[in-house]
């Protein structure tokens, strides 16, 4: 019995041994595709240099280069239409914004020249500790080849070892093309996976949407058309592991909608600011920074991002509050996340190094009717006392619903955020405050030419001086009717940045905007005034005062200076608002 039941035992434990083998080997086949990974981020130290061209593959390789293929390495395509083809080529732009009819000619792969900084291609990277990235990318109703370019040139330029997947959300879309095509198309791609909203849920929710279900450690956030350049992931990744509280972005290279054409720029990229419509700017580096960094591939501090594209980690992203979901659509949302980011002990990044091609539409190709809302939520919760700069020059946000910021208020407590003068001193001290003195800001208002205000309305929106001021009928909505005058005597239009001051001319007699002082230097004689207490506008250097007339050389109303006198048309007050 005792010999017998040995046996048995030992039989019994070769079978466990033999099952045992069996499982593991089965496991081990089925999960090869998952260990392998882990593997590769966990081989010695003294493997990796002779690895990193082979770490760097992207998860696809770009088709072979045909130089002769529309648009190919960047080139503009321009095709000489008529007759229908014409007709269906304004109808692609009407309909997306963005010149489809040539976008569908231009290959979904290609490749683009290079527009970085050459030393950018001498940084080194140790692939296997860098976080990984889900790429985040919503759209609604977007023309096929621009989202699906966007998408084949994340994949054919990110290293398959950092790239966990790439997430397309669909915020309810109605059109064809992006329903069953679209599943299928993506069907035969490797880690793309799509999501779709069930009702419009706007860019910000869409994109939490999308969040809520990645992998990777880093979310990076893009646009639905763009194209990236080459090794433009790794310098964000690497940041990130460095400065785990850094928010970067690339340097957005301009693809132009009509003609695709690549505008990339090697030289450094500017930086965001905004003006005190709180609209996002662009301006250029300023002395400062550039004596921070020690080299031009180091990174660059930013006051503002232009809100497309970029890279965070995920939890520090969680750690922030993620995105005020009260704001709608979109616009607004990227203020209110710069200005979070830095007054919560984050920075705002540019790495020169990290370059995307970015197709900025001809105009909005939907409404963005919620963007004044967003704008006035981003001022309740952060700018403090400053938010009156911001209603003073656009009074009808004052009216605007914008929801509840209770929750948001009680996060700014919570993480014991700056106050937004903080910000100003020491993110954006470049930015000129304006004084806004009872009495002196708001409409210029004619006594003599009853309901006409100086009016200021330049041709281009990124160049602020050089127009003249003309008179026109007094709205009460700010912007271009928004005027202060400066202790210093200075009438400035400090609506947009850089703020314009009023500049008499003795020969014309008529007055334009030019460039304000710079801080710390006098006021140029041209641009000094003074508010006399009887009314009347005084120009100090032509020792004349300012006269509304009703026409002028160009047939509209205009203030111009004319020998001083008692006519009401040489009267002027401020008011606020109507």
């Amino acid at each position: 019995m005792a010999v017998c039941g040995r046996r048995t035992r030992s039989k019994l434990l070769f079978c466990l041994l033999g099952v045992t083998l069996v499982g593991y080997l089965i496991f081990s086949r089925h999960n090869s595709g998952d260990v392998s990974e882990a593997n590769r981020r966990r081989e010695a130290p003294g493997e990796r240099g002779g690895d990193n061209e082979r770490l760097k593959r992207p998860v696809y390789e770009k088709p072979p280069l045909d130089l002769d293929a529309p648009g190919e390495m960047g080139r503009a395509v321009k095709l000489n239409l008529g007759g229908e083809e014409k007709r269906k080529e304004e109808e692609s732009i009407k309909k997306h914004q963005i010149n489809t009819y040539v976008s569908d000619r231009v290959s979904l792969h290609r490749r683009l020249p290079e527009r970085w900084n050459p030393l950018c291609r001498d940084l080194k990277y140790d692939y296997r500790s860098l976080p990984t990235t889900s790429v985040v990318i919503a759209f609604y109703n977007e023309a096929w080849s621009t989202l699906l370019r966007t998408v084949h040139s994340v994949l054919e330029t990110s290293p398959d070892i950092l790239l966990k997947e790439v997430v397309l959300v669909d915020d309810y879309s109605d059109r064809a093309h992006l329903k069953e095509p679209l599943e299928k198309h993506i069907a035969g791609l490797r880690k793309v996976r799509l999501i779709r909203a069930t009702k419009r849920e706007g860019l910000v929710r869409a994109r939490l949407l999308g969040a809520s279900i990645t992998t990777g450690d880093v979310l990076t956030f893009l646009d639905c058309h763009c194209e990236c350049h080459e090794g433009w992931l790794e310098p964000l990744l690497h940041r990130i592991k460095e400065e785990p509280s850094a928010v970067v972005c690339p340097v957005i290279d301009v693809i132009d909608w009509n003609t695709f054409q690549y505008l990339g720029n090697s030289g450094e990229p500017q930086i965001g600011g905004f003006d005190w419509r709180l609209v996002f700017t662009w301006h250029t580096i300023p002395e400062h920074e550039q004596k921070r960094r020690r080299s031009p591939t180091d990174v660059i501090r930013s006051p503002t991002m232009a809100g497309g594209l970029f890279a965070v980690s995920k939890r520090y992203f969680h750690y922030l509050g993620t995105y005020d979901t009260g704001m709608e659509v979109w616009g607004g949302e990227n203020l209110e996340f710069s200005f979070r980011i830095w007054q919560c002990g984050g920075s705002l990044e540019i790495h020169p190094c990290s370059h995307v091609g970015h197709v900025f539409p001809k105009k909005a190709p939907y409404s963005r009717s919620k963007a004044l809302a967003n704008s006035v939520r981003a001022a309740e919760v952060w700018m403090d006392e400053y938010k009156e700069v911001y209603y003073h020059r656009s009074p009808h946000a004052r009216l605007e619903a914008f929801g509840d910021v209770t929750d948001r208020r009680k996060l700014r407590e919570k993480l014991r955020c700056q106050n937004f003068k903080w910000y100003l001193d020491n993110i954006y001290p470049e930015l000129s405050v304006p004084e806004d003195r009872p009495g002196m800001f708001g409409m210029l208002k004619s006594r003599g030419k009853t309901n006409y205000c100086f009016d200021y309305n330049p041709l281009d929106e990124n160049k602020v001086v050089g127009q003249r001021v003309i008179l026109y009928p007094c709205h009460g909505m700010g912007q271009n009717q928004f005027f202060e005058h400066s202790t210093d005597g200075e009438i400035r239009y400090n609506t947009r940045e850089p703020a314009g001051c009023i500049a008499g001319d003795n020969i014309s007699t008529y007055l334009t905007v030019q460039q304000c002082r710079k801080r710390g230097q006098p006021v140029p004689a041209d641009q000094k005034f003074v508010f006399r207490d009887d009314g009347s506008l005084y120009h100090v250097m032509s020792q004349k005062c300012v006269q509304a007339l009703d026409k002028t050389d160009n047939g509209t109303p205009a203030p111009s200076l004319q020998p001083c006198s008692d006519s009401p048309h040489q009267k002027w007050f401020f008011e606020e608002r109507i």
